[in-house]
């Protein structure tokens, strides 16, 4: 059975799971579906074709699924999808995708969008990610798993993150960041490995690899893409394959300067 609060507006051909809570004030539009045992607090917007799933908890004053922050959008089918077991907090505004970006924004399961963050269209968020209070990922942002965003860091557009990265709070993220990577800075540049959350999941002998890995790309006066190809070609750590294949393919460039010292991995 779901709870819906006797205040909340439910329009005719919303779709709601089985246990789904609705609070008071709340608006769920006619394109939405709700995954069971999700709960939605009070005064939340969820507008347009968005589908959530289910274990998720959405606080108050939520607007999820209004139309995107770009001006060539016509109202095109777009699409928002959220996953499972997400927790997004208050005052988050999440938007749908465009046409130019596929006409989707999709984000994975288990993350937590603290209050007043923003996801412009068509982002493509992981599992697993924590974005911190005031974050805000402009269009087209993608990001992996385990990626950690300090709190008042806006990203730009078309900007990739990979997994177990971790951007510091208040800086200002333009360029791609490699995974298991930690940046920080306005504008934010590479400044190691993000150690604290790799022990937290990643054996000890594939972090030392990673270690080697990286002074070997970023420490040493060698075009960047020309040591990547070779770490590919010779080791057999799939973490490195893994940070060698995301510098190979990035488009806007890795943030990092090799000759200062508070640039240099840590540990």
């Amino acid at each position: 059975m779901s709870l819906i609060h006797p205040t909340a507006i439910i329009e005719e051909g919303a779709i709601l799971g089985s246990g789904v809570s609705i609070g008071a004030f709340s608006i769920i539009g006619s394109g939405v579906t709700i995954g069971e045992n999700t709960t939605i607090d009070s005064h939340t917007l969820i507008a347009g074709n968005t589908t959530i799933g289910s274990g998720n908890h959405i606080f108050s004053h939520a607007a999820i699924g209004t139309i995107p922050q770009d001006l060539k959008f016509a109202g095109e089918e777009v699409e928002l999808i959220i996953g499972d077991n997400n927790t997004i907090r208050e005052f988050t505004l999440l938007n749908p995708g465009t046409q130019g970006g596929g006409s989707i924004t999709k984000i994975g399961n288990n993350n937590l969008l603290m209050g007043y963050v923003h996801l412009g269209h068509d982002v493509k968020m992981g599992n697993h990610c924590i974005l911190a209070n005031g974050s805000a990922l402009a269009g087209h942002v993608e990001l992996g798993d385990y990626v950690v965003v300090g709190g008042t860091t806006p990203v730009h557009q078309f900007v990739h993150i990979g997994d177990y990265a971790m951007i510091g709070g208040a800086s200002a993220l333009a360029q791609d960041v490699p995974p298991f990577c930690l940046a920080e800075g306005n504008r934010a540049s590479l400044r190691g490995l993000n150690l604290t959350g790799l022990r937290r999941r990643v054996n000890r002998e594939e972090i030392n690899e990673l270690k080697v890995a990286y002074r070997e790309l970023f420490e040493h006066n060698r075009p960047l893409q020309e040591v990547a190809q070779e770490l590919l070609n010779t080791t057999q750590s799939s973490k490195v394959k893994q940070l060698c294949a995301f510098i190979q393919h990035s488009k806007r460039g890795i943030p990092f300067k090799r000759t200062h010292q508070e640039y240099q991995s840590r540990g």
